[in-house]
């Protein structure tokens, strides 16, 4: 019957704490292997143009070799403290959202939802990786503003200087205030919304349409 599909359901569910574990080292890990990628994103959004528009990096490319050349190779990973920090609750608070939320609200064994929105599995991906998102990215926005001061830091048309991590966060809050970690944090945000929901719907959908070739 019903319930005791349901209840074969959730056991072979990963338990909300393991799925925050291992979703969280797997942020870690992606984003120590990419964070070059990371920073140079971050300078290009930061500081696109000089003084007459004169732009101070252009591309990914060359925005690496400017600050490995001018800055150090280490340079390449200013920043990457918070980054890492940020990581394991980020991707832990998406992870262990949705664990939270399949198995608060279960497919039946017929396929139809009790509230009769969520009938199709791919749908509730998409919901409940943009609550996932959501979550994750209001709780830790804080520490993602410190991750792109550090980011900036040195490169063309910057004067700030942090030493590490609590340095930025003492000097950031003395200076602007609590307010001054939650700048953007909406439209971060609403991007993160659709952002994870499509991340995980894509996921489902391509499990379903490689079943039965792997």
């Amino acid at each position: 019957n019903n319930n005791t599909y349901t209840t074969q359901q959730q056991k072979q569910q990963l338990p909300w704490m393991l799925s925050f574990l291992s979703g969280g080292l797997a942020g870690m890990t992606a984003s120590a292997a990419t964070y070059p990628l990371d920073l140079a994103r971050g300078r290009i959004t930061g500081k696109l143009a000089g003084p007459g528009g004169k732009k101070h990096y252009k591309g990914i490319v060359n925005t690496v070799l400017i600050t490995a050349r001018e800055e150090g190779v280490r340079a390449l990973y200013k920043g990457v403290t918070p980054t890492l920090l940020g990581a394991m609750p980020y991707e832990g608070i998406k992870f262990g959202t949705v664990g939270m939320l399949e198995r608060a609200f279960p497919k039946s064994s017929t396929g139809e939802e009790q509230g009769g929105v969520l009938s199709n599995n791919i749908v509730r991906k998409l919901v409940f990786g943009g609550a996932g998102g959501v979550s994750a990215g209001l709780l830790t926005y804080p520490n993602d503003t410190i991750r792109r001061l550090l980011q900036l830091q040195g490169s063309k048309g910057t004067t700030e200087h942090f030493d590490g991590y609590f340095d930025c966060l003492r000097k950031t809050y003395a200076e602007y205030g609590i307010e001054r970690f939650y700048r953007g944090a909406f439209i971060n945000i609403v991007r993160m919304a659709p952002n994870t929901a499509i991340q995980f719907g894509s996921y489902e959908l391509l499990k379903q349409m490689s079943e039965g070739y792997f």
